[in-house]
C-alpha cells in the first residue's frame, strides 16, 4: 500500500543563471507555478523580453504527485533542450515548477551533445539558486453558513492551520479553504459536526 504523501516541494521565488558556449548564450528562469495558465503568462512575458531570442525551451512539472508535466524543444533538435530541463527538475525532486531557458544564437553549431550540456547546465545552476521550501498538500473545501456560526468555525479552522483563500460575508458566511491533508479528517469531522453547515469539496 503507498503511503499517503501530506507535503511537496516547490521553489519559494524565482531564479536566474546564465551559460555560455562557442557565442552562444542560454539564460535559464525558474518560476514557482500554480498551473499552466501561469506557465503561459511567464513564456509571454520572457518572449516580450526577449524578442531577439532564437529559442525559448522549457519544462515544468505541476500537482503534488508531480504527474502532471511538459518538455517543449522549441524548434532544438527532439530531445536536446526539453528534456535535460526537465531532468534537473526531476533531480530536485521539486513540482510546481517551471524552467524556461532562453538561447540566442552564437554562429556555431553546438551539435545535440553540446545543445543537451548547455541546457542542463543552466537549469542546474538556476535551481540551485533557488530557495527550497516544503508545502503541506490541502483538501480544497467550500463552507457556507449563517453568521451565528463564524466564531465556532474560524477557532475550528484555526486550530486546523487551515489557509482561507476566499471569504463572502453577505446573506451568509461563504469560504474557500484549503485543509492541510494531514488534518483532513479531523477537522472534516468537527466541521460536520456544526448544525446547519454546508460543505461542497472542491479540487483536491
Amino acid at each position: 500500500m503507498t503511503q499517503e504523501k501530506y507535503t511537496y516541494h516547490t521553489i519559494q521565488a524565482a531564479t536566474q543563471a546564465d551559460f555560455r558556449d562557442r557565442g552562444s548564450k542560454f539564460l535559464a528562469y525558474t518560476y514557482p507555478v500554480k498551473d499552466k495558465e501561469e506557465v503561459k503568462q511567464q513564456l509571454q512575458l520572457l518572449k516580450k523580453e526577449h524578442p531577439k531570442a532564437v529559442h525559448y525551451c522549457y519544462a515544468y512539472r505541476l500537482g503534488v504527485d508531480g504527474m502532471e508535466y511538459r518538455a517543449n524543444d522549441d524548434g532544438e533538435p527532439s530531445g536536446s533542450a526539453g528534456r535535460p530541463i526537465l531532468g534537473q527538475i526531476d533531480s530536485a525532486g521539486l513540482t510546481h515548477v517551471l524552467v524556461v531557458v532562453v538561447r540566442y544564437f552564437g554562429g556555431t553549431l553546438l551539435g545535440v551533445p553540446g545543445l543537451i550540456h548547455a541546457y542542463k547546465t543552466v537549469s542546474a545552476a538556476a535551481l540551485s539558486a533557488a530557495e527550497v521550501v516544503e508545502r503541506q498538500i490541502e483538501h480544497i473545501v467550500q463552507l457556507e453558513f449563517s453568521y451565528d456560526l463564524l466564531n465556532e468555525v474560524m477557532t475550528i479552522l484555526k486550530q486546523h492551520q487551515v489557509n482561507i483563500y476566499q471569504q463572502d460575508m453577505q446573506l451568509f458566511c461563504q469560504l474557500r479553504i484549503g485543509i492541510p491533508l494531514i488534518q483532513k479528517a479531523s477537522c472534516m469531522r468537527e466541521l460536520e459536526h456544526i448544525y446547519g453547515l454546508d460543505i461542497s469539496t472542491g479540487k483536491p
